[in-house]
């Protein structure tokens, strides 16, 4: 046992201030993601701020007829919340196809956004990973590949972002909604919030240490069918092997995002302008410099045909 102190605190202020306070301590609300980090040896926090008791957990609509979702609101309430359900399906549908009915009724919204990676190099302690021990190497890249990245990836990291929720958030241009340890806030578009590898992978997004993200908030509704297509090796409990979230209209257009093809929800402005000419054009903008493994290459045929069938579906509807 690697022995750590542990606080509770009631506000956002406090929360940021305790974490400054403690070189080493980290934040705890459902802990679905880093106690299995701290069993394993990855994450050895000196000190769990417990952010459970913050007024953080509610869904309000906002002044121009979107909604903020605060950080600590469950995965189960918010994937059954009625106006989740009836506004923002493919947000309702991503979360319901991750993990399991118990982790979702314990994980938090802000929680799930700062989940680490699930790549098996990082969570073998016997292995070099850049993420944990920076310049260490990652064995990834020449090993075993088939679960892992080959968009937006570097020569330093291969790894996917886990998230279901997040690639949904991704599709509806969300913002993410911090408080940094000198009180600032800040607003951040989803799609800036997780980090490219490049030559830093240890840090996976742009908070900033001893940030605490207060709330979700999505812009008002968009229309279009919404749809959320998860290709993984079982049917439950199991990440994303790739993973497309869509909002397709009538006319042809819309948006997608991918899962489980790189290190943050992948979407480009390109790919959503090529989706009248099908899901083959989309792949091809979404796909621009992949440098895929002889393992993972498949993912570019699957994808196109996940998003094809997802474009099949909402013309017959």
């Amino acid at each position: 046992m690697i022995p750590f102190t542990y606080e509770r605190v009631t506000t956002a202020a406090e929360a940021v201030h305790a974490l400054a306070a403690t070189p080493g301590a980290q934040l705890i609300a459902g802990g679905t993601n880093l106690l299995d980090l701290m069993k394993a040896g990855i994450e050895q926090p000196r000190h769990l701020v417990d952010i459970n008791e913050l007024d953080l957990a509610s869904v309000e609509a906002t002044e121009d007829d979107g909604l903020r979702i605060g950080a600590l609101v469950s995965n189960t309430a918010l994937a059954a919340d009625p106006r989740i359900r009836r506004d923002y399906g493919v947000l309702a549908r991503a979360i319901v196809a991750g993990a399991s009915g118990q982790l979702r009724n314990k994980a938090s919204v802000g929680g799930n956004l700062m989940q680490r990676v699930r790549c098996p190099y990082f969570y073998d302690t016997n292995l070099p990973c850049n993420k944990r021990a920076p310049g260490s190497g990652c064995p990834a890249i020449d090993g075993l590949s088939r679960s892992l990245g080959l968009v937006g990836v570097s020569e330093n990291c291969i790894a996917t972002n886990p998230g279901d929720m997040a690639v949904a958030l991704r599709v509806l241009d969300a913002t993410v909604e911090t408080i940094d340890a000198s009180g600032q806030l800040r607003a951040i578009p989803i799609a800036e919030f997780h980090r490219l590898p490049g030559d830093a992978p240890q840090a996976e997004t742009v908070l900033e240490p001893g940030g605490l993200i207060t709330a979700v908030t999505l812009p008002p509704p968009v229309g279009g069918r919404q749809a959320y297509h998860k290709v993984r090796d079982r049917a439950s409990y199991a990440f994303a092997v790739v993973s497309v979230a869509t909002i397709l209209n009538s006319d042809g257009s819309g948006r997608v995002a991918l899962g489980g093809v790189a290190p943050r929800p992948w979407r480009s402005a390109e790919a959503d302008a090529a989706l009248p000419e099908g899901a083959a054009a989309a792949c091809r903008a979404l796909f621009r410099g992949a440098t895929p493994t002889r393992h993972n290459a498949f993912k570019i045929t699957l994808a196109e045909r996940t998003l094809g069938a997802a474009i099949s579906d909402a013309r017959l509807s």
